[in-house]
């Protein structure tokens, strides 16, 4: 399963708790973002260990899984894969970063953006924060990236806001009219919070003449409602991509699709975090080129690798 040219060996593992050679372990390889090590045992059990900056790893089993036809559903993420986005989102969290920093001209070098995309907005920020702004918190962070993004999304919303902010993916309504066509069930599933997602969802939906999101989509699952004073909250910044609840959620809950029956789902996803997300949660992949994929070094965890939602469709139908 495991390459050592697409991932790096390890002697130590999740944090120091794992040893090659030690207790049954015969391998640990990490991504090469370094964000999940997998604890691989001589009985041919695997585990994924996802690592968390704010301070909540977590250890999961890694099925086998397999593609079996006709599929009952398939599971798309949002941001770079149905739509492209995560330009934008890196521009809301570098103008975050400028805020703590009082420094208008701030911006990220090329070696940040593997850490400002593809996880949670507290991971995000808790980057920025430890390389730019240690004596900044996590907390005053997010005040000011909800605050901006709270602008940003309200004009959106009215139809103006920042130029080509979400650009629906090449191909992808002939793709999703496709799969609906064949009675296949799409869930879409994002790690972003539904402040984020929501405007998002209903501009690309604007653009492509799909008319209701929600009407369309037989199950969305966002990372709920950000936790703010004096409001409630909804659990979303612990447990998103690369933690499989997500897609377990939008499969098992939103589409009724029991685990026994996981080999007629696939998931569809750009991004590193977003590959090992469906992979924990027990289902094959399909990567889309475009993300960091190739890499964050998860490139083995993918079944099928396309450039193009054309050449993806055969595999699916």
């Amino acid at each position: 399963m495991f390459h050592e040219k697409e991932m790096t060996s390890l002697d130590r593992g999740g944090d120091g708790r794992f040893e090659t050679g030690k207790n049954g372990v015969v391998k640990i390889y990490t991504t090469k973002d370094r964000k999940v090590d997998f604890i691989c045992y001589g009985n041919g059990q695997v585990y994924g260990y996802v690592k968390s900056k704010m301070g909540y790893p977590a250890l999961y089993p890694l099925h086998p899984v397999t593609i079996e036809k006709p599929l009952r559903a398939v599971l798309m993420d949002l941001d770079g894969t149905s739509v492209r986005s995560e330009h934008f989102w890196i521009w809301i969290v570098e103008r975050t970063t400028a805020r703590l920093l009082d420094n208008a001209k701030f911006a990220f070098e090329e070696a940040d953006l593997p850490f400002v995309a593809g996880h949670s907005v507290s991971e995000h920020l808790k980057y920025c924060i430890d390389k730019y702004c240690p004596d900044k918190t996590v907390e005053e962070a997010r005040r000011y990236y909800f605050e901006i993004t709270h602008r940003e999304m309200e004009a959106i919303l009215k139809g103006g806001g920042r130029a080509a902010a979400f650009v629906p993916t090449e191909g992808v309504k002939d793709f999703l009219l496709a799969l609906k066509g064949r009675g296949i069930k799409i869930g879409l599933v994002t790690s972003g919070l539904y402040e984020k997602a929501w405007p998002e969802v209903v501009a690309a939906f604007r653009q492509l003449k799909m008319g209701d999101p929600l009407e369309f989509y037989d199950a969305i699952i966002t990372a709920g409602h950000a936790i703010r004073k004096g409001e409630a909250g909804t659990l979303g910044e612990l447990e998103p991509k690369p933690h499989p609840w997500l897609y377990a959620e939008t499969a098992r809950v939103g589409l009724g699709i029991e685990f026994d029956a996981r080999s007629r789902v696939v998931g569809i996803e750009d991004s590193g975090a977003g590959v090992v997300s469906i992979r924990l949660a027990g289902f094959a992949t399909i990567g889309l080129g475009g993300g960091n994929i190739e890499g964050s070094g998860t490139l083995p965890l993918c079944s099928h690798y396309c450039r193009t939602f054309e050449e993806m469709l055969p595999l699916l139908v």
